[in-house]
C-alpha cells in the first residue's frame, strides 16, 4: 500500500530535506508535486485541497522560513497534516458497557465483509483476551453463513447458526439471547452485503441496528475502489450511525486514496486496515504511523510489535541460549529462522516498514520477494536429520541428492550453504562477547517500545 504516492513524495522530501534555506517559491513548487502525486494516488480533490491549504498555511510562516533546517521543518509539517488528515490516533474499539458489546458490521457486496468479521474476531481473542461469538444475518447467500462458520472454527470463536429461511431480525435477538448465556464478552453481528442505492436492504440493516443498539457499527469497505471507498463510506454514514471503517484489501491497493480519504469525507475514523486472506491479517491503524510510511520514513513501532508478538519467543530464547554458550548454529537453527520470517508475513511485509525503503529503486525491490526463503526451506527439508545438525557432510553427491529432493539445482544448495556460513559467522561472533550486550539492549528496548540506539 502507497508505493507509487510514498515514492513520490519521498523523492520530493529528499530534496527539501537537504536544502539550508526555502523561500515560498521553491515551496510552492514543492506543495505543486505533492498535489500531483496524491492526485494520481486518487485521493478525494476536496482532501487534496485542504491537505494543500494547511501545509502552505504552516509552511510560508514562522515555523519553517525561520527555522535553522527549513527543509526538515517543513517535513515535518507535512507529516502532522498527513497525520491530522487521517485521525491523529489510532481509534480503539469501545467495548466498555455490559457484555455482551455488540459489534455490527455493514459493507459493500464484494468487500470481503465476512472473512473481516473472521480477522476481528481472531483479534479480539488474542489481543484483546474476549470471549467472542459471530452470527450471521445474511439470509440470502447461504454460502455466507457456511463461510462464517468455518472461519469462526479455525479462529476458535463461538459461532450461533442461522439459515436463510429466517428473518434478519429473529436471528439477531436469538444470537443476542445466546450470546447472554454463554456469557461471551462480544457478539459480532455479519450482515447482508449491500448497496447503498437499495433502499429496501438499508431499511434491513437499519432494523438491525434498531434492534441490538450495537456499541459499534462497522462499515467495511474495498481499499482499491479508492476515492469511491470514501464516497460509499459518506453514504452509509449519513444512513447508519457509523462508528468507524475497516479498509479491506491493502495489500493490492499500491495508492493508498481511500485511506487518506475516508477520515476527512466522512468525519469516522479508520480502526483498521485489512491486508490478505490470513485470518491474522487485520492491523489496527496508526495515522502518524502510516503518515511516517508515506514519506519513506518506515514503521518500526509496528515492526518492533509484530515481531513481539509473531515470533515463536520459546525458539527465540532456545536460539540465544545455544549461541551464548558457544553450540554451534545449524541448518535446523536457520530454517527456524526463516519460517519465523515467513510467518511474519514474509520479506515484503518487513521492507515496508523499514526506513528508507520508499526510496530504493523498483529494480531493487522487485527482487525482495518470499520465493527464495521457500526454496531455502526446501532445500533444509530435504537433508538428512545429521545433515542438518552437520552441513560439513555435505560433498558434492549429497548436494546433488539434496537438490533432487527439493526440485532444484546443485548450485542452489551451494547458495544456501553460503548463506548459511555467514550466518554462522555472525553467531560465533556474537558468541564470543557480543550476545549478551545485544540481547540486553533489545530487551530493553522493547520495553520501551523502540529499538536500540544507533552507535
Amino acid at each position: 500500500m502507497f508505493e507509487s504516492l510514498s515514492q513520490r513524495l519521498s523523492d520530493t522530501v529528499q530534496r527539501l530535506r537537504g536544502r539550508g534555506r526555502l523561500t515560498e517559491a521553491n515551496i510552492r513548487e514543492s506543495l505543486r508535486e505533492v498535489r500531483i502525486a496524491l492526485l494520481e494516488a486518487d485521493v478525494a480533490l476536496p482532501v487534496v485541497q485542504a491537505l494543500i491549504q494547511r501545509v502552505q498555511a504552516r509552511a510560508v510562516g514562522q515555523e519553517v522560513l525561520k527555522s535553522l533546517t527549513p527543509g526538515q521543518a517543513l517535513v515535518k509539517v507535512v507529516r502532522d497534516e498527513l497525520t491530522a488528515l487521517m485521525g491523529t490516533v489510532n481509534t480503539e474499539l469501545n467495548l466498555a458497557q455490559q457484555p455482551p458489546a455488540i459489534v455490527l458490521v455493514a459493507g459493500l457486496q464484494g468487500a470481503g465483509k465476512t472473512t473481516t468479521v473472521a480477522k476481528l474476531a481472531r483479534f479480539l481473542v488474542e489481543r484483546k483476551k474476549k470471549k467472542v461469538m459471530v452470527v450471521s444475518c445474511d439470509v440470502y447467500r447461504p454460502a455466507a453463513i457456511d463461510q462464517l462458520q468455518t472461519l469462526a472454527a479455525q479462529v476458535g470463536v463461538g459461532f450461533f447458526p442461522s439459515s436463510g429461511a429466517q428473518d434478519p431480525v429473529a436471528i439477531a435477538r436469538a444470537a443476542l439471547d445466546a450470546a447472554r448465556r454463554e456469557v461471551a464478552d462480544v457478539l459480532i453481528v455479519d450482515t447482508a452485503g449491500r448497496l447503498h442505492v437499495d433502499a429496501e436492504m438499508m431499511d434491513e440493516v437499519k432494523a438491525l441496528h434498531a434492534t441490538l443498539n450495537p456499541v459499534e457499527t462497522l462499515f467495511v469497505v474495498d481499499a482499491m475502489t479508492g476515492q469511491d471507498a470514501a464516497t460509499t463510506a459518506k453514504a452509509f454514514a449519513e444512513a447508519l450511525p457509523l462508528t468507524g471503517v475497516i479498509l479491506t484489501k491493502t495489500d493490492g491497493d499500491a495508492r493508498g486514496g481511500a485511506a487518506l480519504s475516508v477520515r476527512y469525507v466522512t468525519g469516522r475514523p479508520i480502526k483498521f486496515l485489512g491486508a490478505g486472506e490470513k485470518t491474522d491479517a487485520l492491523e489496527p491503524f496508526h495515522p502518524d504511523r502510516i503518515a511516517q510510511r508515506i514519506l519513506g520514513m518506515g514503521d518500526v513501532l509496528s515492526l518492533v510489535e509484530e515481531v513481539e508478538r509473531k515470533v515463536d519467543q520459546a525458539k527465540a530464547a532456545r536460539l540465544a541460549e545455544k549461541v551464548v554458550k558457544g553450540k554451534r548454529f545449524d541448518m535446523n537453527d536457520m530454517r527456524d529462522q526463516l519460517e519465523q520470517m515467513v510467518n511474519m508475513g514474509g520479506l515484503g511485509a518487513l521492507m515496508d516498514k523499514l526506513p528508507g525503503v520508499g526510496s530504493l529503486p523498483d529494480s531493487v525491490k522487485s527482487k525482495v520477494n518470499d520465493r527464495e526463503i521457500k526454496r531455502m526451506i526446501a532445500l533444509i527439508q530435504s537433508m538428512t536429520k545429521k545433515e542438518r545438525r552437520h552441513p560439513d557432510l555435505l560433498n558434492g553427491s549429497r548436494r546433488a541428492r539434496v537438490a533432487r529432493g527439493a526440485g532444484q539445482q546443485p548450485a542452489d544448495v551451494n547458495r544456501l550453504l553460503k548463506q548459511y556460513q555467514q550466518m554462522e559467522k555472525m553467531m560465533s561472533k556474537l558468541a564470543s562477547g557480543g550476545m549478551k550486550g545485544l540481547m540486553r539492549q533489545m530487551q530493553g528496548a522493547l520495553k520501551r517500545g523502540g529499538m536500540p540506539p544507533m552507535r
